[in-house]
């Protein structure tokens, strides 16, 4: 199969369940919604190493908000209690600190449920961020609503940080990845670079890693290190070492490999995402090969199938 003369394996990505929160961050202007909102998702690439995965959805206009003031919305993706601890501590560290912000819930539908282990009830996946995070405000906090919303006024040194009391989660996938095998470095990562842009554009879906792109895609395990490293490096991948790995995938003429890892609100976002940042990519010149990072089944139970996503 190929696409623009650009050769597309027959694979699929093995993408995985997660549970994801999408917040809104409003400020005074949107350069201060953006600062919060850059610090709110740093540190988030990888639940390899990191508490979430996390990244900025949409720059939200002032007319769509509701406090009336420019918005950025952010989703983070973890396991669900993982997610929660994770939001409370950004939450606090770097919402509630930055000038003039406010947060608010923006899942925009009803949370996912669960099964409560103790009770053995479905319960509605609800954090109740807010509601402890008031706790700041050592007896001065108030409560209040803005439109429908439910949310507490904390004082703060600059005036008053606003926080809607709860914030809803949902289930959704992470791990959607595409590889872009090219001529040269600069063609690959311009293209890698045009495929996240692509996919950006697409509300509900995140790119986490630096600009979007990895240039360490993993395998799980290792080879070497099995007793203390859950994943090491891709080195069927890896163009450097290609004359010493017996089964490299690196093609002729193929010098640099980058990775976009994408996760969605749901499978369907997944999906539409991969097939906008491939068609993206393959139009670059010296984009040799498009495939996709899959482990037999092992990782992850939703399959992103390239050929699918793509109509061939």
């Amino acid at each position: 199969m190929d696409l623009n003369g650009v050769e597309i394996e027959d694979t699929y990505a093995e993408a995985f369940t997660m549970w994801c929160v999408r917040v809104l961050i409003t400020a005074l202007n949107e350069e201060w919604a953006l600062n919060c909102a850059r610090t709110f998702t740093g540190f988030a690439v990888s639940t390899i190493a990191c508490d979430c995965e996390a990244a900025i959805d949409k720059i939200i206009p002032a007319d769509q908000t509701p406090d009336k003031r420019p918005g950025v919305s952010c989703m983070l993706f973890a396991g669900r209690k993982q997610l929660g601890g994770a939001l409370m501590t950004r939450t606090g560290q770097c919402v509630l600190t930055c000038p003039t912000t406010a947060m608010f819930d923006w899942l925009n539908e009803e949370a996912s449920t669960y099964k409560d282990k103790k009770t053995g009830e479905q319960k509605p996946a609800i954090f109740p961020t807010g509601k402890n995070m008031r706790y700041f405000g050592d007896g001065w906090e108030k409560s209040g609503t803005v439109g429908d919303r439910k949310v507490w006024h904390i004082p703060v040194m600059e005036g008053i940080f606003t926080i809607e009391e709860t914030i809803k989660a949902k289930k959704a996938v992470g791990g959607g990845n595409f590889f872009i095998l090219g001529d040269t470095l600069e063609n690959t990562l311009k293209a890698a670079m045009d495929a996240v842009k692509a996919i950006n554009a697409i509300e509900g879906v995140i790119t986490s890693f630096p600009g979007g792109v990895c240039r360490s895609g993993s395998k799980t395990g290792s080879l070497k290190y099995s007793k203390f490293m859950h994943a090491s490096t891709n080195h069927r991948y890896c163009p450097a070492i290609k004359d010493e790995v017996e089964d490299s995938e690196i093609p002729e003429g193929v010098n640099c490999v980058l990775e976009i890892v994408l996760n969605g609100i749901s499978l369907e976002k997944v999906k539409e995402a991969t097939a906008a940042g491939i068609k993206a990519a393959v139009k670059v010149p010296g984009i040799k090969k498009i495939t996709a990072g899959n482990y037999g089944g092992t990782l992850g139970k939703h399959k992103v199938v390239l050929k699918e996503v793509l109509g061939l």
